[in-house]
């Protein structure tokens, strides 16, 4: 029971975020159900896991659809109180580090607004080049544990698939950086992302904002040294750039480049190799800081940096740690289900195989209103599973003890100073549910709201657990 006081007073804080209280507390219900569910099988695994009345499906279903949620202001408050509930932010330069990175998740409904043929860029075999699913972009702040690092996410959305205007030049850049925006992160920070990002849209949109960019640049990229003037200057423009010079240059001599060990996330007793300069990039239109790293067994990188003051190594650690939002998405997907939602609307016209972006400017208004609906409804549905994930990873950085003694299972090997992962901490809550809603019946809003939508055929289980 003693978890899951905590877990109630952290989220009590997003409580502003809804116009109702009975709306929060079925977003808490469905936050607490997707915490201790054991399938992955949407709205049905939540009444089933928290021994819900069958006919309250609806009802739930009914709470992702709301209009009381505001999502926005949802995501922003989760933001607060993130940055306001971890004990050590990971900081560098003062300045507090976001991961960005996009997400392809199959769904094969032929009436789910925003479903469209995808191509996944990935080595693995088990993946099919080309998919039917939803397209999504995601912002974590990495957080500091004892001897770990680990991405928090913020917000989710599904960036591509609809078209609202054909007047409508958004790129996937402009609206990464629109969800930075809808987190509000106060702080200065850097934000660390794959080579896609390493663009003009989202360097300029950053440095407007006094944030830094850290980015991997393709192989292909080139560069200006500063020019520099001799002799008195002409009429005209003055001239900016100087040589070009292709960046894969910058790896042609390993044996002039300086040595030293490996900054990156996790390695022991590896020596890397790296070179850095500062160049005017032409996208940008302004000077970057470049660095060129080989290692011994992940090959050739070439790096790029907005803040010129940042050290090379520490360019090479906090690219290395980019990583962290692949796992975090890998427990969104396998432990938490944040993408496992299966809503579809009725009144949608069926998609076809292969079926590319749906143009909805030539739509009429209930049609469109109907799939902004729906499409709120994922939303909502994603941004309880990044609470969930996020409070799983907040109670076991601040209250590892208790989530061991709460365990109530067997694993066979337990790393001292390493906090538990998402999956211990869920089962830890699992097993202390039924003595939570039992004790706090009486002083709980959460407790109370559940107790009373039980299942009295199902209760007995209750009991007997407690």
């Amino acid at each position: 029971m003693a978890l899951w006081i905590p877990w109630w007073d952290a989220i009590w804080l997003l409580r502003p975020a809804f116009s109702r209280l009975r709306s929060f507390l079925w977003f808490a219900t469905a936050v607490a159900g997707l915490t201790v569910r054991t399938e992955l099988l949407g709205v049905t695994s939540i009444v089933r896991a928290l021994k819900l009345q069958p006919r309250l499906y609806n009802k739930l279903l009914d709470s992702f659809h709301s209009r009381a949620v505001q999502l926005d202001l949802l995501s922003a408050l989760w933001t607060q109180v993130v940055l306001r509930l971890m004990p050590h932010p990971l900081r560098v330069n003062g300045r507090r580090v976001l991961v960005g990175d996009g997400i392809k998740v199959p769904k094969c409904g032929k009436k789910m607004p925003g479903v469209k043929l995808l191509h996944q860029q990935s080595d693995s075999n088990t993946k099919p080049e080309y998919i039917m699913g939803h397209s999504l972009q995601a912002v974590s702040v990495l957080v500091q544990a004892a001897q770990s690092v680990f991405a928090l996410p913020l917000a989710v959305r599904i960036h591509e698939g609809l078209v609202w205007s054909n007047r409508d030049r958004r790129t996937l850049l402009d609206k990464m950086l629109a969800l930075l925006a809808i987190v509000a992160v106060k702080e200065p920070f850097y934000f660390v992302a794959d080579a896609y990002y390493a663009a003009r849209k989202i360097v300029n949109g950053l440095l407007d904002q006094n944030n830094h960019l850290v980015s991997r640049v393709k192989s292909n990229a080139v560069a200006y040294a500063p020019y520099l003037q001799q002799g008195p200057r002409k009429r005209g423009r003055p001239r900016l750039y100087g040589t070009k010079l292709k960046l894969k240059s910058l790896l042609s001599d390993p044996q002039s480049m300086p040595s030293a060990a490996s900054p990156v996330y996790g390695e022991h007793d590896v020596t890397i190799q790296y070179r850095v300069c500062d160049l005017l990039w032409r996208p940008a239109g302004r000077l970057l800081r470049f660095v060129a790293v080989i290692h011994p067994s992940r090959g050739a990188c070439l790096l790029l940096c907005t803040d010129l003051s940042l050290p090379a190594i520490e360019i090479i650690r906090l690219y290395g740690l980019r990583f962290k939002i692949e796992h975090s998405f890998k427990q969104a997907v396998r432990v938490i289900g944040s993408f496992a939602y299966h809503f579809w609307m009725y009144d949608m016209k069926p998609l076809r195989r292969r079926n590319g972006n749906q143009y909805l400017h030539r739509e009429s208004l209930y049609y469109r209103n109907a799939i902004k609906r729906k499409i709120h409804a994922y939303h909502v549905f994603i941004q309880a599973g990044v609470v969930c994930q996020g409070l799983l990873q907040y109670l076991a950085v601040a209250y590892p003890k208790l989530v061991w003694n709460s365990f109530g299972s067997w694993l066979r090997t337990v790393r001292p100073g390493i906090p538990p992962s998402e999956l211990v901490v869920a089962n830890a809550l699992r097993q202390t549910l039924p003595e939570f809603l039992l004790n706090a019946v009486q002083r709980n809003f959460l407790a109370k709201f559940i107790v009373e939508r039980q299942d009295p055929a199902n209760l007995e289980m209750f009991h007997l657990a407690s």
